[in-house]
């Protein structure tokens, strides 16, 4: 079924279920979701709309920052992301929630797929008002501790929040981290590679050609952030740390982290398109760290690091070759917990940790566990 036929019929289940109190069961509890962000993430979610796992969602509102759609015509259309590009109703969130709040569907779930701080900040009231948050945008969870703690007491409602795609592309490290502590168990130390954009580009960086040449691919792929400075800066990974570390019951501010920035000086002030003229400027540091990792027979990694009290770095480090971190392929991240009972050898979380549709799977899995 295409994804027009799939949306039409979302549509037409939407006038059944405000008309009809006895239909099926499995209609009633159909989810209703708002999309917001239509970027790699959230087309690639749009995707996922067309398979069976898909079906059990209507979509009643997508949007980016400056486009919208609510109409079901619009949302069934197959080119709905394309066409937000460039047309569709003004930006107005009040009307994205107005649309939830006419769906007669059991969960009604905002799908948070931005980087936009503004739209995270909002996470807390969308909870507080009973709507379900689905989110791989770390900007909250992972910025000021002030915004974890109203996140945390806007979770102690009904409504609940997905965040598997905020760390590890939807690898059960967050799930894993929180069952342990919740069991009573204490984190020793994490460390792993946490970036799957920095994992593929230091796994394939070995001095043949330009680490500028494999950052534009690895941009083309879809795997680095937009602005790619955001990687490179180590604050996105900086944010994840957080996160983790939160998760794990250390009250952990951003100042405690210790980040290390790629990106040199000269760069950090360009706006995105000059930045990306100039990514030359990033080989010969590079190259010079490359070597004189070589020469020791080492390989470079960037790792993140937290020990029991709390200790946070982030950044590029030497590894020896027999370091697990030197054997990840691909977008692989890795994460090694040592906790008080798993003391003896760290508990070992790896797989593919970037990507537009392994981040959209974990959306979707967030939102299919609300039933």
């Amino acid at each position: 079924m295409d994804r027009a036929r799939r949306r039409a019929q979302g549509a037409g289940v939407n006038a059944l279920l405000a008309g009809q109190a006895s239909l099926p069961r499995a209609l009633r509890r159909r989810h209703a979701v708002v999309l917001l962000g239509t970027g790699m993430v959230g087309g690639a979610f749009l995707r996922l709309l067309d398979t069976p796992a898909g079906a059990a969602l209507a979509l009643v509102g997508a949007a980016n920052s400056r486009h919208q759609q609510t109409d079901p015509a619009g949302l069934a259309e197959r080119n709905l992301r394309e066409r937000l590009a460039v047309a569709g109703a003004a930006r107005d969130d009040a009307a994205l929630l107005a649309a939830l709040d006419a769906d007669a569907a059991v969960h009604k779930v905002i799908i948070d797929a931005s980087a936009s701080a503004v739209l995270a900040a909002r996470h807390p009231a969308w909870l507080a008002r009973g709507y379900h948050v689905v989110t791989a945008n770390k900007a909250l969870a992972g910025g000021d501790l002030q915004g974890w703690h109203a996140l945390q007491a806007a979770c102690a409602g009904h409504a609940r929040y997905g965040d598997a795609a905020t760390v590890g592309a939807g690898l059960p490290v967050l799930s894993t981290l929180r069952r342990l502590h919740a069991c009573g168990d204490a984190l020793l130390s994490l460390e792993g590679v946490l970036s799957g954009s920095l994992s593929w580009l230091f796994n394939r960086y070995d001095g043949t050609q330009p680490f500028s040449a494999l950052l534009r691919e690895a941009r083309a792929r879809g795997y680095t952030e937009p602005d790619a400075r955001a990687d490179l800066s180590g604050e996105d990974v900086a944010r994840k740390l957080l996160i983790l570390a939160r998760s794990a019951g250390f009250a952990l501010t951003r100042a405690a982290v210790q980040v290390e920035n790629l990106v040199p000086e000269a760069l950090r002030a360009l706006d995105t398109g000059q930045f990306a003229a100039n990514l030359e400027a990033l080989d010969a540091p590079l190259a010079a760290r490359h070597a004189a990792a070589t020469a020791r027979g080492a390989v470079l990694r960037h790792l993140a690091r937290i020990d029991r009290h709390g200790h946070a770095q982030v950044g590029l480090v030497e590894v020896a070759a027999t370091h697990p971190a030197a054997h990840l392929r691909g977008t692989d991240n890795l994460f090694a917990l040592k906790t008080m009972r798993y003391r003896a050898q760290p508990l070992v979380i790896q797989g593919p940790g970037a990507g537009p549709e392994i981040t959209a799977q974990a959306l979707l899995g967030d939102v299919l566990a609300l039933v």
